[in-house]
Formats: C-alpha cells, structure tokens, sequence
C-alpha cells in the first residue's frame, strides 16, 4: 500500500491531501473494483427487537451505561498513555483514556493520521502474502481470519484485541505518542458524512456513489487486500449509504444492551450497528474480508468495542467472569478460548482481554 505523489488527476479530479506540509496532488492508478457479494450481514432494528423478544433482559436501563472516566482519571492521564503491561491495580489507578473524536484535539487527530500514513509507508513484515505495507499486514491477517471471528461469538474478543495490537503497533513503530481515540457513531446516525471526521482534512469525504477516494489523507491509497478472499490492487473506495448508517443509533445500541446474555448482545449488535457501520460507508469498508485497509475500520471498532465494554459495566461481576456462545466450529466459549494473533503480538485468551482495565494484557477505558 503506497501513495503515488504525481501531480495527475484521478477520474478527472486533481487532489490535495490534508495534512500539514502534504499539499501536492495525489494520483491512484489503481482500478475502482465493485465490492459485491462481500459485505456484512445485516438485521434491521425492528427485526432485531423481535428476533430477541423473548431474550433475558438486563434488569437496568440500557440508557444509563457509560464508561465516564473521571475528572482526576482525566486529569492524571492528560493525554497521555501508559505502556501496555501494567499491574491490574497500576491500571484501574491511572487508565489509558480513549477519547471521542470531537474531544480529540486537532493536534492529536493530525498525529492519528501521520501514524496512520507511517505504516501505510513502512514495508510489510514478510509475514503475509500480497501485503505490500505494515499497514496491510493487518487488512492481510482480518482476510485470513475472516471466518473463524465473524458470525460467531469469537467475534467481539478478537476484534478488541486486534484494535489494541494495532494501536501499539502504531506506538512502537511509528513514534504514535498520543491518547487513543474512539468515534460515537450514535452522534451521527444517518449522517455520518457530517462529522468532520469525513473532511480533506482527515478521511476525505464520504460521498453517496461508487468512487476512489480524491481528498484527505488517503487520498490516492492502492489497496493490495481483496476485495474479499483475493487479492487484486484497486482504490480505496467509499459509496456512503445513509439509511444504513441510520442504523447505528441509540435506539439499536440500547436493544442490544438490553440483552442480558453475552450471546445474544453479541449477535445483536455484530448483525446491527457494527454490519450497518461497515457497509453505510460502503466500498472497502463494506468488504467483511479486507475492511481493515479502511482508515475508518479504526473508527468503527472503537465504537463496536466501547459498545461491548459499557454492557460488561452493567454487570461486571458476572460478565467479567464467565463468557458464552460458540467458535465457528461450534465449540464452546470459554475464558481459556486462545485469539490468535498472527505473530504481530503474542496470541492471548478471552479472559486476558475480557476486562479492559485488567493490566494483563489491556489497560484502557473510554471518556464517557
């Protein structure tokens, strides 16, 4: 995955990146590829609702979960983070704090995507085949996974602890010394081309049709991963469909919250507002295989993952100490359950990663 820097026009538009002291035009030669037949599987909120009628429901209101940290958890932290083993009780002490993209400083957003831009420009580890970055070897490593953590119970885990390798990686790779970020997707439900997120000065616009990205900082990007299980070089693409975004509002999110089984929680929302984000923004975004060539995948699983840690909230005692539902091959969850890594970190158990703030292998929480 590399950028072209000629000064050419791609489908007729000539384009300017938006970071500071990137300012000259960027070409894609890469093909825009159509991304069909590849995307998430979806259940709409009204089905949802009836799907899990008869689910046990938690017995609090869904609309008072959060994660709020505290002004002095606030205050300690700074901005800043801490290494990523720490003991259980350094970590409830003094927490990594993910912040919300509109509590994200401007000065940390254009890090966030200079350390994107690191690994898009770093070469491959040699680890995984057609990557052609560092950045890849994790759209590589989603594609090779793709069954074994999605339309399952594994699903949840795995992601948050592919979301927390990356972000050290971006740490010790690429210098990346700021806090994390996450994106409230329920903010903009139905709008998400709104949030300036979707700006030339981040991830260029999303637009409404088929096309490769013209504007921001990935402009011009060539991915190398997909569309699904192969693997043939086209543009990063966006075709933004607001009636899916739609569905990643509060209304569905507290449905899901409202299960009280982690099975059911965890088909609702993977089925609801985590399918309905990936395929709202459509392109390579929507391709379940290689979405993680997307900048936004980022984005999007923070909010999936913050959705998952304010339902353990609810409940920890319970939800923090046992685990349900099956792998793909139908055996039983459990906290020994192994998520495999591909090497790019030490491969880690359920319940290593099931509490966020643990200090085992994750010591993080969200500003609110």
């Amino acid at each position: 995955m590399r950028f072209s820097l000629l000064s050419q026009a791609l489908c007729g538009a000539t384009v300017v990146v938006g970071l500071p002291g990137l300012k000259r035009a960027v070409e894609a030669t890469a093909p825009l590829l159509p991304i069909s037949g590849m995307d998430h599987k979806l259940v709409p909120l009204e089905q949802a609702i009836e799907e899990f009628a008869n689910a046990p429901k938690a017995k609090s209101d869904p609309a008072t979960y959060n994660d709020t940290a505290s002004p002095e958890e606030l205050a300690k932290t700074n901005g800043l983070f801490a290494t990523e083993e720490v003991s259980a009780a350094s970590c409830a002490s003094n927490p990594n704090i993910r912040y919300e993209w509109d509590d994200y400083s401007t000065s940390d957003r254009q890090a966030l995507m200079s350390a994107f831009k690191c690994l898009m420009n770093k070469p491959a580890s040699g680890a995984f085949t057609a990557s052609k970055s560092r950045w890849e070897d994790f759209a590589r490593l989603h594609q090779m996974y793709t069954p074994n953590v999605h339309n399952n119970q594994k699903f949840l885990p795995w992601h948050r602890y592919f979301t927390w390798t990356f972000e050290q990686v971006l740490r010790d790779e690429c210098g990346f010394d700021r806090a994390f970020f996450w994106f409230d997707e329920t903010k903009h439900a139905g709008a998400f081309s709104s949030s300036d997120a979707f700006s030339s000065a981040y991830l260029g616009t999303l637009g409404g049709s088929s096309h490769c990205v013209t504007d921001g900082a990935f402009a011009g990007l060539t991915v190398n991963i997909g569309p699904g299980s192969g693997n043939t070089p086209h543009c990063l693409s966006r075709q933004g469909n607001a009636a899916d975004t739609a569905q990643c509002s509060t209304s569905y999110l507290n449905s899901c919250l409202s299960n009280n089984d982690y099975t059911d929680f965890e088909k609702c929302f993977e089925y609801g507002p985590h399918g309905y984000g990936h395929n709202g923004i459509g392109g390579v975004m929507a391709d379940v295989y290689a979405s993680p060539a997307e900048p936004f995948f980022w984005f999007h699983h923070t909010f999936v993952d913050r959705a998952w840690r304010i339902w353990e909230l609810a409940d920890p005692n319970n939800r923090y100490a046992s685990i349900d539902g099956t792998d793909i091959n139908g055996n039983p969850l459990t906290l020994d359950t192994v998520l495999y890594m591909g090497g790019i970190r030490p491969d880690v158990t359920i319940r290593q990663v099931i509490n966020t703030l643990s200090g085992d292998a994750l010591c993080y929480r969200y500003n609110y």
